[in-house]
């Protein structure tokens, strides 16, 4: 089986309540390839206001999925109101989003925040997804994973055709060495298989396609089934 790694996005959604029926549902519909979850990475990223809830009940319920947030502050603890530090966010998960495209354009994250709070995060212990919208975006060094993301294809339904994204890993693979590059933008069940059978894309970071159970699994599944 090739080693896979999974990232939903769930951006600004799920109250906490929300959050619980979710990890309940999603736990349901996982249950028959728990075995297979175990060897691979599954990373659910939701608001900070989530992650104790989810932290909780995947634990609770022995869910085989990793918790991640979207966001980091570039500061350390400190008189920054509204911020919430690297060290914070550690105490209830172990991967964080930085530089997503919605970042940048919304909040005008610059390369230079974006490797600041990289650095914050790596050294905190978090384990970085790291976003980028080609191959000539600069990475930042240490971090985990790097998800490519084309800016035109977020939350629209294109994707990119899965030979150019293959292209495209391939060459943020020679030019940052990080040896996990996966790929971003309208992912869904339907066609994961055609991006994961691409021998170069490690896995997909899908956003509305991770917030419902059902569409989930059905993708997790979906991109199982194509790469064993």
């Amino acid at each position: 089986m090739k080693n896979l790694f999974i990232a939903g996005n769930w951006k600004s959604n799920k109250t906490n309540a929300e959050s619980q029926v979710w990890v309940k549902d999603i736990a349901s519909k996982l249950s028959d390839i728990s075995a297979d979850l175990s060897k691979i990475p599954v990373v659910v990223c939701v608001p900070f206001t989530s992650l104790s809830v989810i932290n909780y009940a995947l634990k609770a319920g022995n869910v085989p999925l990793a918790l991640g947030t979207q966001n980091v502050s570039k500061f350390d603890e400190g008189a920054y109101t509204g911020e919430v530090t690297a060290k914070m966010v550690k105490e209830v998960a172990d991967w964080v989003i930085i530089g997503h495209s919605e970042r940048r354009k919304y909040f005008n994250e610059t390369d230079e925040d974006l490797a600041i709070k990289a650095q914050k995060a790596k050294g905190t212990g978090l384990r970085v997804i790291f976003c980028v919208p080609d191959d000539k975006t600069p990475v930042p060094t240490g971090v985990d994973v790097v998800g490519y993301e084309p800016v035109w294809a977020i939350g629209t339904g294109k994707t990119d055709s899965p030979e150019n994204a293959a292209a495209v890993v391939t060459s943020i693979k020679a030019k940052t060495k990080v040896a996990t590059v996966i790929y971003g933008g309208s992912v869904t069940g339907d066609n994961v298989d055609t991006f994961v059978s691409q021998s170069a894309i490690d896995g997909v970071l899908p956003g509305g396609a991770s917030l419902d159970p059902e569409k989930f699994s059905h993708l997790i599944h979906a991109a199982l089934a194509a790469t064993k």
